[in-house]
């Protein structure tokens, strides 16, 4: 019998349950969060700055699955500045980063402008002081390590915070951070 949870990560949270870094040993990791069952792994990566919706299983099959390029990941996303019609769509056409030491062009994907952020818990970013900020949705089907993040830095409005708000049919609705579901699948 396999098990089946969606989280809220937390910001400042490892993806993990086991930290086998010496340089990073004081790290906050899921375990810490509930009890899990034995062998319990995350579905994909949020990083330590990333917070919402993470996926957890005891099913191998069913990471692969999600994390393969069949299922949609959508994030809401501040970045710094007013982001313009122009950076929208060259994020919509795609951009091209670095991954790996190597250029890569990401695949084109949905990009919105978020006008309303109500379901998105308040946490401190920076002092309004530091410029005006904007909200937006990107929806991929790829996920490369710290891709949303290079994207917008790409098109000059760099990430400042970052949620994950779905993956596939799995939405983060009105969970809160740290908060446990126990799913049926």
């Amino acid at each position: 019998m396999h098990y089946f949870y969606k989280i809220y990560k937390p910001y400042g949270f490892l993806s993990q349950f086991v930290n086998n870094q010496k340089k990073r040993k004081s790290k906050h990791l899921l375990g810490e969060l509930g009890e899990f069952p034995k062998d319990t792994m995350a579905v994909g990566r949020l990083d330590e700055k990333s917070e919402g919706l993470l996926l957890l299983t005891t099913d191998g099959k069913f990471s692969q699955l999600i994390t393969s390029s069949k299922i949609e990941k959508e994030y809401h996303v501040m970045v710094d500045g007013i982001i313009d019609e122009k950076a929208i769509t060259e994020l919509r056409n795609g951009v091209n980063i670095t991954v790996k030491g190597e250029s890569y062009k990401t695949q084109s994907c949905n990009v919105s402008l978020l006008s309303n952020t109500s379901h998105i818990i308040d946490r401190f970013v920076r002092e309004e002081r530091h410029g005006p900020t904007s909200w937006i949705s990107i929806t991929l089907k790829e996920g490369k390590y710290r891709q949303v993040r290079k994207m917008t830095a790409k098109v000059g409005f760099p990430t400042l915070r970052l949620v994950r708000v779905r993956i596939g049919n799995y939405k983060l609705e009105c969970m809160k951070p740290g908060d446990i579901s126990k799913l049926n699948y």
